[in-house]
């Protein structure tokens, strides 16, 4: 999709967004409540017009192509099963739609049941069926129709934390295993981490990041980023030239988040707790621990210095410092991310 906007109630909620995915990629926007991921998402199923912009799906233009005939299979938050069907029924509703013969829908049918474990169920109602085992027909009844792409609207949203967790490997697993380009749509930071190829965070209705995992956490591009995925010390400075900055009268390095901020200009440098080391050698910032937590895998070690509080998330078994000891934080340049100040 290419410059896609959207309109609702007089605000533009999705602002002249460009996404790309790959053959086979599982793609996420990630994003909070009221950022556009979802406005997004049924825009690309055609449930939403685009009031701007192009979708399209090798290279074929599909941005007034009504949903039916999109060739995309969904799966909701809320299963959306019939409950009046039967589970095969359920799962056989597209194939039907598209006068697929009755034995070869049967076949299909049942091959896809048994790829999702609901084997031996076909003949149940949706009321027979747990929230997790739901989930899993709706996602038959997407995939049996061989879409080009699979779109998840926040699907495991209903089902308690541990299924949740085993649901969505199974899901990410399964798309691996048979190839199909998915997109899913969340606020679940976890999750997006867990199964993605790639993460778009939103906000405001734009992109402020498309990156590898990984990329996305370490080396966030922008201070919605940083301050969404999970937790991050932020500490302002100011640019040297490359990746090493000025802070608190201390030279410290990162790894630049793309063009390298030029010499005096005020610098954001971004680094998690789990990389910050908490001892008494090396050139970074001093300060004093303030407090130390023991989390069970962890201990939270807070540091107050003179850019402010830095917190550490040590490993069970380190030696821990005591509060009011004066300590140095440091960290490998290429675990900390510098960028910009707006």
């Amino acid at each position: 999709m290419s410059g896609v906007r959207k309109v609702l109630g007089g605000k533009e909620v999705v602002s002249a967004v460009d996404l790309e995915t790959e053959p086979g990629e599982f793609l996420t926007l990630l994003g909070p409540s009221g950022c556009g991921k979802t406005t997004t998402l049924n825009m690309i199923a055609g449930h939403l017009a685009a009031d701007g912009g192009l979708i399209e799906v090798d290279g074929r233009d599909i941005t007034t192509v009504p949903p039916h005939r999109r060739s995309m299979g969904m799966v909701f938050q809320s299963y959306a099963l019939f409950p009046h069907l039967t589970i095969a029924d359920n799962v056989a509703f597209g194939l039907r739609m598209r006068k697929v013969g009755a034995a070869e829908r049967r076949r299909r049918v049942a091959d896809m049941l048994e790829l999702v474990g609901l084997d031996g169920m076909a003949g149940r109602h949706p009321r027979q069926l747990s929230g997790g085992q739901q989930q899993r027909a709706a996602l038959a009844r997407a995939l049996v129709i061989q879409p080009d792409l699979l779109l998840l609207d926040e699907p495991f949203s209903n089902l308690d934390a541990q299924l949740r967790v085993r649901l969505r490997d199974e899901v990410a697993a399964l798309q691996r295993r048979i190839g199909t380009t998915a997109i899913l749509v969340t606020h679940d930071q976890e999750e997006a981490l867990a199964v993605s190829d790639r993460i778009a965070v939103m906000a405001g209705g734009v992109i402020h990041q498309l990156d590898r995992p990984q990329e996305i956490y370490l080396r966030p591009a922008t201070d919605f980023v940083a301050q969404f995925i999970g937790e991050v010390n932020a500490l302002d400075g100011t640019a040297l030239g490359g990746g090493a900055c000025e802070i608190a009268g201390r030279t410290v390095a990162a790894t630049p988040a793309g063009e390298p901020p030029a010499k005096g200009a005020a610098v954001r440098v971004y680094v998690r707790p789990e990389v910050v080391r908490v001892g008494h050698d090396g050139d970074g910032l001093r300060g004093t621990v303030r407090e130390t937590r023991f989390l069970g895998s962890r201990i939270r070690c807070v540091v107050a210095t003179p850019a402010g509080e830095v917190t550490a998330a040590l490993p069970y078994d380190a030696a821990v410092p005591q509060e009011g000891e004066e300590v140095t934080c440091t960290w490998r340049p290429s675990d900390a991310s510098l960028a910009a100040r707006a």
